[in-house]
This record gives C-alpha cells, structure tokens and sequence, in this order.
C-alpha cells in the first residue's frame, strides 16, 4: 500500500500498484515494484507504515474507519480507539429510543455473552446428535447405551453447563475473549473442552 503525498498531504492511497499521471507525466504500475524506495518518494510516492496499536479483534471490539496521515516523513494507517461490543443483552431501540415491538414482543439485541453461549450449544448438539441413535434405540426395544457412550454424553453436557457458567461470569469483554485464547505448548484455553467423539 503507498501514499502519493504533495505538500506534505496525503492526497492518493494506491491500495495496489496502478499506473497514474502526475505533473503530466504518465507512470507505470511497475514502478512501485522496480524503483528503489529513494525514487519512489523523490516523486511523492512513500509506502505507507500500518500502526496497529488501536485496531482489535473484531469478533469483539467496533474499530473506527482506518486513518492516513504524513507525518514525520511517513506515511501511516492507523486505527482510532476501538469500542468494545455489547457483552449482555439489552432491548433494541429505534433511532429515537423508543422501543421495538416485534408479534408484541420486546425486540432484544444479543450480546456477546449470549452469542458465545449460542454457539457453544449449538457444538454440543452437534456432538450429542451422532449418539441419538442410541438413546432412541434404548427407547424403541430397550438396548442399553454402551457405557462410553453414556459417559461421552454426559461430558459434552457438563461442558456446556460448565462454558456457560464460565461465559456468564466475565464482566468485560476483555475476560470473555481471554476463555477463548489458547497458549502454550501443549496450546490450552481456560474455556472448558468437548470431549474427543467416541463412535
């Protein structure tokens, strides 16, 4: 990504090599790739630097529309300070914050919390489908459910609960996406694990 700065103003952003006319004279794409970096900002054309310290997950956090400036010499993008999404849910408003009804109902916003909790249910039904067949089995004619199956669906039960309760605690967006985080060798996450499929 290059910038064409005049005046010491950013007045194009090249977010691929292209050809242009500046001063009258017609430059190829190719210079951005065979000219030197001296060359390039001889004519204006300096590559921008991205300074990412503001920009967040965005599975998380709401980061403001990317910035350019010169400065010092430089050509930088950069983020403004991000804003972190809702972590609970809360009713929806219009744009004069007046309820929204939906079949006479209160229309709410999910937050994170209740995504995450969503998502974490819908793998353990997932996981528990696979084994259905034994449990419609024992109810059809009475064949008992294989032990490690039984035990298997328990677990992946406990573990939703116990990702729930886990989710539910966080206080801040930063404690929630922390659970999902894995580290070290072997990589772990605090966020508790399925069990491995037993079939």
């Amino acid at each position: 990504m290059y910038a064409l700065i005049q005046n010491n103003e950013i007045v194009k952003v090249f977010a691929n090599p292209e050809g242009f006319i500046l001063d009258g004279n017609q430059y190829s794409s190719q210079i951005f790739t065979a000219w030197s970096r001296a060359e390039k900002e001889e004519i204006g054309i300096y590559e921008i630097e991205t300074d990412s310290s503001n920009f967040k997950d965005e599975s998380y956090y709401i980061n403001t529309n990317e910035i350019f400036e010169f400065k010092n010499g430089k050509a930088i993008r950069k983020w403004g300070t991000a804003t972190a999404k809702q972590l609970n849910d809360v009713n929806a408003t219009d744009e004069n914050g007046d309820p929204i009804i939906q079949d006479g109902k209160q229309l709410v916003t999910k937050g994170l919390k209740s995504q995450k909790i969503s998502v974490s249910k819908q793998q353990a039904a997932g996981l528990l489908q696979k084994t259905d067949w034994y449990v419609t089995r024992k109810s059809d004619n009475g064949t008992a459910i294989p032990q490690a199956i039984q035990d298997f669906r328990t677990a992946v039960r406990s573990v939703s609960n116990q990702q729930e309760t886990q989710i539910n605690a966080c206080s801040n967006v930063e404690q929630l996406k922390a659970l999902f985080e894995y580290a070290g060798i072997p990589s772990t996450r605090p966020l508790a694990e399925y069990p491995k499929e037993v079939i």
